[in-house]
């Protein structure tokens, strides 16, 4: 079982707004996102087939990796902050 976070402790969000967390996560997506969107969009990129929804689609591409490397760099400045057993 983990230990209680201290009252102290600033919340999930402000960490996630902290400046080297956003840092972090905008890297994360500037060099993940565009291999993502090749990946995943590449043929119709090709094809010059980009509309509306499918720029909506990149944009929701190049969020993934941002998302998940807020929550990883949140998780982990939580779970340093917990007193140690």
């Amino acid at each position: 079982m983990n230990a209680p976070i201290q009252h102290d402790d600033p919340s999930w969000l402000a960490l996630a707004m902290s400046a080297p967390v956003v840092w972090r996560a905008l890297l994360c997506a500037l060099v993940v996102g565009p291999i993502l969107i090749a990946i995943n969009h590449g043929d119709a990129l090709a094809r010059g087939a980009v509309d509306a929804a499918r720029v909506a689609k990149m944009g929701l591409t190049v969020l993934v990796p941002y998302c998940v490397s807020t929550v990883s760099s949140v998780g982990m400045l939580r779970s340093m902050r917990r007193p140690t057993r």
